[in-house]
């Protein structure tokens, strides 16, 4: 007896067909002027003191740390896992960010660095940020990162495959990289910026959730756009279907273009308003940034203060 993915790695040509079969009786086309209309009204919604104050600690606590970029050095990691774990001491009963994400070959660092915080740790895989080399190689760097102590992964989809309608091969990548990160969990980033419509960023978002991952996410960061109000949406309703459909609760991380408290919050709204309270939690709903902690916490100074701090009076990294 064949598992599922036995049997249609045996018989490809069943999945593809039942792939380009979903595809062509696709039931959720998305109409784009409705989007950006319910976008408009969810952003254009109030929150009082308390309630913002209550945002804004929670920001903290869903933020990947992330630094991804040529010139990373140890230092420069252990920087960001000092930070993380030392926000502000000056305010004590901060919450500590959800994790950093970092590249492969920095998880050493990190884990020695955040070692007994409680901080997860994430990496970015699968030939991050163009997804462009062999499955084989994919799935020895996953198993790589989770060995080297990586607790989630990150990894990109193939959106040329994707794009030229290969959507067997995705979703055969995908859960296979799912079996290969074992306990770890998988963030599966569509790169929306690259996927030209909402309809194939929602027809992307079911095809990761269908092939195992545990959160889908918007974007490496490196293209533009990134994360946009209509595509976090899209997303959301992709999720909150799937959950309706199967019972199973898939998590969101918007990543790329998200710098203030104020876009932060108005993403919160819009995550309540679509999935409901229990995606308002760090095991479902992450950002992906490097510069928001900062301003989160100008904002937390200032709601306590009233007084604005300098950017400048909080780290870079």
């Amino acid at each position: 007896m064949y598992s599922k993915w036995e049997f249609y790695s045996k018989f490809p040509g069943i999945l593809k067909n039942l792939m380009t079969v979903h595809h062509q009786l696709y039931t959720h086309p998305i109409d784009e002027i409705n989007t950006q209309e319910r976008v408009a009204r969810l952003f254009s919604r109030s929150i009082k003191k308390e309630s913002k104050i209550q945002a804004l600690y929670l920001t903290l606590s869903m933020i990947d740390l992330t630094t991804l970029e040529g010139k990373d050095s140890p230092g420069k990691v252990k920087q960001l896992c000092y930070k993380a774990s030392h926000l502000h001491d000056q305010f004590p009963g901060l919450p500590n960010v959800a994790a950093i994400c970092v590249y492969p070959t920095m998880v050493p660092i990190a884990k020695e660095a955040l070692a007994g915080t409680g901080i997860n740790i994430a990496s970015v895989a699968t030939s991050f940020p163009s997804g462009m080399a062999d499955l084989q190689s994919k799935l020895d760097e996953v198993k790589s990162v989770v060995d080297a102590g990586a607790n989630e992964i990150d990894m990109v989809i193939s959106r040329g495959q994707f794009l030229r309608g290969e959507f067997a091969y995705v979703s055969d990548e995908i859960t296979q990289v799912k079996e290969a990160c074992g306990d770890a969990h998988l963030k599966v980033i569509l790169e929306t910026g690259e996927l030209v419509t909402l309809d194939n960023v929602r027809f992307a978002s079911d095809i990761a959730m269908e092939a195992g991952a545990d959160f889908i996410k918007t974007s490496t960061g490196k293209v533009s756009p990134a994360a946009t109000p209509p595509v976090v949406l899209t997303m959301l309703e992709a999720i909150r279907d799937f959950e309706t459909k199967t019972g199973k609760q898939i998590g969101m991380k918007p990543a790329g273009g998200i710098g203030t408290a104020k876009q932060a919050i108005q993403y919160l709204v819009m995550v309540k308003e679509t999935l409901g309270e229990d995606w308002l939690s760090p095991d479902l709903f992450r950002f992906g940034a490097s510069s928001l902690a900062n301003d989160v916490l100008m904002q937390i100074v200032k709601q306590s203060t009233g007084q604005y701090q300098s950017k400048d009076y909080f780290s870079v990294d």
